[in-house]
């Protein structure tokens, strides 16, 4: 019988990772899915191990040339059986109530194509990412749908599923937009409901470097270039809008920089100066302590020493000869 969801789950060199992504499937209250992950082209032996191992219920490990990710996607899906698809990469993790309320949403709202969730990061960074809209102006001025929300097959087949040419990036976003442009639409669930893990190696933290980012964000734009000439005002507003929140954000910042943390600085600094000056007039007393219990230690050792030479056989025996030798010293 066809699973409800099909877990896409493109993996390449993600091996160390790998076995959580595929942890926080299984772990869905919605029990109805499948699993279909592509190796695509590992080079790491480990990778390729693990995933040679991974027996999990209703997992499938397909092997293919490294083609990217929007190519492994759609490989996944042609090898999918699932109503919906839900494409997770294999560093990432699903709250365990995910799908359960994603298709919730879409049964109750049957007009709706798919839906998004807001999303917490771990790893080397903590935040949250909460977007509101998903309709046509807000994302064609930012890609306000994560890559693993849930998608009903015959939209994802009605687009064509990922633009394979867009191995540098933007490809999530690419694909929402064709999305709704063909009419198709979304919504986002107010609730983190999906984990983003950040590695310093992450592909969203390499597409900060302005050249990386330039690349595929010129081949989405041309790609969407009427949609951007209609609804170029609301683009403007919007990106105006965000640089606002944003300078805010700094400037909140920078406040709490002046107004908090170089004062907590300056007193946590001083109290540690502080503790070393205390810390080091306690050692100062402590040298005298150890030096005095050397000494009081040593003088025990004596006494303990002219006791037991008092008690000596040879101390009885020579006291005749000493009290000779006093007398003679008190007669000069």
């Amino acid at each position: 019988m066809p699973a409800r969801i099909s877990v896409l789950m493109p993996c390449f060199n993600h091996g160390a990772f790998i076995e959580e992504a595929v942890a926080s499937v299984l772990a869905q209250t919605l029990q109805d899915f499948e699993i279909i992950i592509v190796d695509d082209g590992s080079t790491d032996t480990a990778t390729r191990e693990t995933l040679a191992r991974l027996g999990a219920p209703g997992t499938t490990v397909l092997t293919t040339a490294n083609r990217g990710l929007p190519a492994a996607r759609n490989h996944a899906a042609r090898h999918a059986s699932g109503e919906f698809y839900c494409a997770l990469d294999a560093d990432d993790k699903l709250a365990p109530t995910w799908f359960e309320k994603a298709v919730g949403v879409l049964e109750r709202q049957p007009d709706m194509m798919f839906v998004s969730h807001w999303l917490e990061t771990f790893g080397d960074e903590r935040w949250t990412w909460t977007p509101e809209r998903c309709d046509l102006p807000s994302l064609l001025a930012r890609n306000a749908v994560n890559g693993a929300a849930l998608v009903r097959r015959r939209a994802f087949e009605a687009v064509g599923g990922y633009n394979e040419d867009m191995r540098e990036g933007c490809e999530d976003w690419d694909f929402w937009l064709r999305l709704v442009e063909a009419g198709f639409h979304g919504t986002i669930i107010p609730e983190v409901l999906f984990y983003y893990r950040r590695r310093p190696d992450s592909m969203s933290r390499e597409m900060l470097e302005e050249q990386a980012y330039r690349r595929p964000l010129e081949v989405l734009v041309a790609s969407h270039a009427a949609a951007y000439r209609a609804h170029l005002t609301d683009v403007l507003v919007a990106k105006e809008a965000e640089t606002l929140h944003l300078t805010h954000e700094i400037a909140d910042l920078e406040r709490d920089r002046l107004v908090v943390l170089e004062p907590a600085l300056r007193r946590a600094r001083e109290e540690l100066d502080a503790v070393a000056h205390k810390a080091q007039r306690v050692q100062t007393v402590r040298v005298r302590e150890e030096e005095q219990e050397r000494l009081a230690w040593k003088a025990a050792e004596l006494e303990r020493q002219v006791v037991a030479l008092h008690a000596s056989w040879s101390w009885r025996i020579t006291a005749p000869l000493r009290k000779l030798y006093a007398l003679l010293g008190a007669g000069r």
